[in-house]
């Protein structure tokens, strides 16, 4: 007999589940093992590591293992599937992953006595278990259910939903075998009408350039600093008594290329430092 759709599968089918995780991933149900991916556009799917094919549920994207064979699957393992144009596709089921984010990050979070939050909110290059992804989180406290969207997955807020952790209104998900520069954006379901909203994210950290809006999950910046001289000169001065003129400047208006194009922070910096000192003000503001 096929299986079919209950209530709960057909809130992740339409895109409506607030906790993927507890219906998705490998779980033990009723004393049975079972495995579920929902992969829209999938032609077939298998678990790769130990070659099991999966069942699709009628009428639906939804793929399930079980039986004996659900319980040779390994806790991190990998779906393989074929798409609409028989590209084949590998990678490790974002439902198999536990909760990243720390209790002590969403506690402090909530408290609103988080100084750093754009270390955990946001895009991060992240690694469980050696397996190497990136973690996105974002706060939406009037969400019913929100996704990460991108070109990794046509946009398509039906394959990446997030878990919600609990009360705190910060949802995040870890995408596994996910390498830095892909494009991204959060897709969010209002929880009192069912509107769909499309958004950058408010942590990223690399944007693409306009008209485009999306964010870009990027490695962190380890960019060696050699200012060592201006620290001690402002460690032996003391500057809070100093005169100070200010030069307030939208760096996008400023000043444009010869054909109209944005400058980098560099060619800003050779150009617009020399035009401030030149008109006597000792530093520099940015709108």
């Amino acid at each position: 007999m096929e299986p079919s759709l209950d209530t709960e599968l057909q809130r992740i089918a339409e895109a409506r589940h607030h906790d993927p995780f507890a219906i998705l991933g490998k779980h033990v149900i009723d004393g049975q093992t079972e495995v579920r991916a929902f992969i829209p556009g999938a032609r077939d799917v298998s678990i790769a590591d130990g070659e099991l094919p999966m069942r699709r549920i009628a009428n639906s994207d939804i793929f399930v293992l079980a039986d004996s064979a659900a319980n040779r699957v390994p806790d991190r393992y990998r779906l393989t599937w074929h798409d609409d144009t028989q590209r084949e596709h590998i990678a490790h089921d974002p439902y198999s992953f536990l909760p990243q984010l720390s209790e002590f990050d969403l506690h402090l979070f909530n408290e609103g006595k988080h100084w750093h939050a754009y270390r955990f909110l946001g895009a991060h290059v992240h690694q469980v278990d050696d397996i190497a992804g990136i973690l996105f989180a974002v706060w939406a406290p009037n969400a019913e259910r929100v996704s990460v969207v991108g070109d990794f997955n046509n946009w398509d807020g039906r394959r990446h939903p997030m878990r919600v952790r609990g009360g705190s209104g910060v949802w995040e998900l870890f995408i596994p075998d996910l390498a830095p520069g892909v494009l991204y954006k959060f897709e969010i379901r209002n929880r009192n009408d069912g509107s769909i909203h499309l958004k950058s994210d408010p942590y990223g950290q690399f944007f693409e350039q306009r008209p485009s809006t999306a964010s870009i999950a990027m490695c962190e910046d380890h960019y060696a600093w050699h200012d060592q001289q201006w620290l001690e000169q402002r460690r032996v001065t003391d500057w809070q008594h100093a005169p100070m003129s200010i030069y307030e400047v939208h760096l996008g208006s400023w000043r444009r290329g010869p054909e109209g194009e944005f400058l980098t922070y560099r060619e800003l910096a050779d150009q617009l430092v020399g035009h401030v000192k030149a008109l006597g003000f000792s530093h520099i503001e940015l709108l």
